[in-house]
């Protein structure tokens, strides 16, 4: 199973593009666990995950993210803004997929 957990302001804006990746995932046979959730809970959310992406919208935290992420070795990015901006599922998790090394 593939999980990416994707982080913003108050894990609401991800919301819709979290059931877009969904969708995506369910096309390619692709079994995923995605979540979306407020970047305050990222150090407790990240055990046993592939991939944690950044909404745009909190992109100044990137450096912050690698401090938490790195020492468990999960990696982390920022979502391209012309994906998030047209909540296009199959890029982004494409973008993950290539992140984790999948």
């Amino acid at each position: 199973m593939f999980k990416v957990r994707l982080f913003c302001a108050a894990g609401m804006s991800t919301s819709l593009l979290v059931s877009k990746m969904k969708e995506a995932a369910k096309e390619m046979g692709l079994d995923a666990d995605i979540e979306a959730m407020a970047e305050a809970k990222m150090a407790s959310e990240i055990d046993g995950i592939d991939a944690v992406l950044l909404g745009p919208q909190i992109r100044y935290k990137l450096n912050e993210a690698k401090k938490v992420c790195e020492p468990k070795q999960v990696p982390v990015d920022v979502i391209p803004m012309t994906d998030y901006g047209t909540m296009n599922g199959k890029n982004v998790l494409n973008f993950a997929l290539k992140l984790a090394g999948k």
